[in-house]
């Protein structure tokens, strides 16, 4: 191997791992939301209406929505509940609780181990660890985070949200690598494209399978 070689290999080498919560160390977020519409028996079209437009401006730049305050911090959790609420009825054109909604909508989530024992895999073998995750006011179980990442970044905490650059930026600093060096997982295509935008490699989570392949082809022990 020529010195130029080695060189290359040490400055694409992938040597931290930042991944997001929901949807990636947690079972799919679909799921965890028809669970939470059949219990409370809500209108699948009206939520998924409601949700969309939302979603789509929170990605697209089109608007400032509830989301935005919710995963940046300037909504706060009751505020944001009582105006998605606000928006929904039951199949019997109930209206919907709006406290505790939120704890409602994620009650099924469950964690994912072999992407918990990837990350363990890792972080001993070398490699940093960190999260980076847009809080829907969600109740993390920090009790499995011990000893596992090198840093943690909860957008509602840090003021910036994904897909915002500046968030990418300051996950990277935290574990002190270049974006360069650092490989961010997420399960939705627009944060993974925003990670690639600042220098990270990136791999967009569909199956555990699937991500453990990306993640051993980059050369990480998981």
């Amino acid at each position: 191997m020529t010195g130029d070689a080695v060189t290359a290999n040490a400055v694409n080498a992938v040597n931290a791992v930042i991944t997001d919560w929901g949807g990636v160390l947690t079972s799919p977020l679909n799921q965890a939301v028809d669970v939470w519409l059949a219990a409370d028996g809500v209108d699948v079209a009206r939520y998924k209406g409601v949700m969309r437009a939302w979603v789509k401006q929170a990605y697209d730049g089109s608007g400032v929505n509830p989301i935005h305050g919710l995963e940046d911090g300037t909504l706060e959790v009751a505020e944001f509940e009582r105006l998605l609420a606000a928006e929904l009825l039951t199949v019997d054109g109930a209206p919907v609780p709006a406290e505790g909604l939120i704890a409602r909508m994620f009650r099924a989530f469950e964690p994912v181990e072999p992407m918990y024992d990837a990350l363990r895999a890792a972080r001993a073998a070398g490699a940093r660890t960190a999260l980076l995750s847009n809080s829907w006011g969600n109740d993390y179980p920090r009790d499995l985070w011990n000893d596992l990442f090198d840093a943690v970044v909860i957008s509602c905490e840090v003021g910036m949200r994904k897909p915002d650059e500046r968030i990418f930026r300051h996950a990277v600093e935290l574990v002190g690598l270049p974006p360069e060096e650092c490989v961010f997982i997420d399960d939705i295509e627009h944060n993974c494209a925003a990670a690639e935008a600042v220098g990270m490699k990136a791999v967009h989570h569909t199956s555990v399978d699937t991500t453990l392949a990306e993640l051993r082809a980059l050369g990480l022990a998981v």
